[in-house]
């Protein structure tokens, strides 16, 4: 069984924090992972900066633009997550963009990342068909997840034709929107994450975008095994002196 699969069977209310590799300093992700599983994250969602981050707000735009600054790549973004897997047993995910991993070179790029320990991916542009036809195979024999997004503007047959090529879970998101762009989880998105539980899913679903604290990620809980933070915390880490007092007093604001 898998990383994220325990999870999943002995968990509820799963907290998903999402971070940029290389932010807010080239040296942090080490540190900030290892923090956020100390102070009770479930599993993290490690951005590799990319250029032209199409579903991501300006928080983590800024957050990508910062780190590649600061010269990260790919193939030190691997390094720093052999480094936490000394210390660290939580999922890890790797979220980025198609592009990267066909410059990378597809089976190198699922190879290395289960090498180093990578549990998934997840890569919002990445066309469900070119997946199913030329990667899907290859994912799988890895005992690697690849995780899909729905939207509120996903029909229900295709909701259930993403489901059943995913792994690991589901990524809800709450609104057409990019990401950091709500505060509130309101009374229509709440429908529609009902609507998505009359489905009949295999797959646990986590709720993404506009969860920022802890009313959103209790609400968030109240319908999926858990929700999925990000821009919130990228802005918690801008300017920070102290990682570790930093990850620590968010988390408190969550959990």
């Amino acid at each position: 069984m898998s990383r994220i699969e325990l999870t999943f069977k002995n968990k509820k209310n799963i907290l998903n924090v999402y971070l940029t590799a290389g932010y807010p300093n080239f040296n942090d992700t080490v540190e900030i992972v290892k923090e956020l599983a100390k102070n009770g994250v479930d599993m993290v969602e490690i951005g590799m900066p990319f250029s032209d981050p199409l579903a991501d707000g300006p928080t983590i735009q800024n957050s990508s633009q910062t780190a590649i600054k600061n010269g990260i790549n790919l193939e030190l973004i691997f390094n720093q997550i052999e480094e936490i897997r000394n210390t660290v047993d939580i999922p890890i995910l790797l979220m980025g963009y198609y592009n990267q991993v066909l410059q990378y070179g597809a089976d190198l790029f699922f190879e290395k990342a289960k090498s180093v320990g990578v549990d998934g991916f997840i890569i919002p542009d990445l066309p469900l068909d070119i997946y199913q036809k030329e990667y899907l195979q290859k994912v799988e024999s890895l005992g690697l997840d690849m995780i899909f997004l729905i939207t509120p503007q996903t029909t229900n047959e295709r909701i259930k034709l993403i489901d059943s090529k995913s792994s690991g879970f589901l990524y809800v998101v709450s609104s057409f929107a990019i990401t950091g762009s709500k505060s509130d989880i309101q009374q229509s998105q709440i429908d529609y994450f009902k609507h998505i539980n009359n489905i009949g899913l295999k797959n646990p679903k986590l709720i993404g975008f506009g969860i920022s604290d802890k009313k959103t990620f209790d609400t968030a809980c109240q319908h999926a095994e858990g929700a999925i933070i990000g821009s919130a915390f990228i802005k918690s880490l801008e300017g920070s002196k102290n990682i570790k007092q930093t990850v620590k007093e968010f988390i408190t604001t969550v959990l």
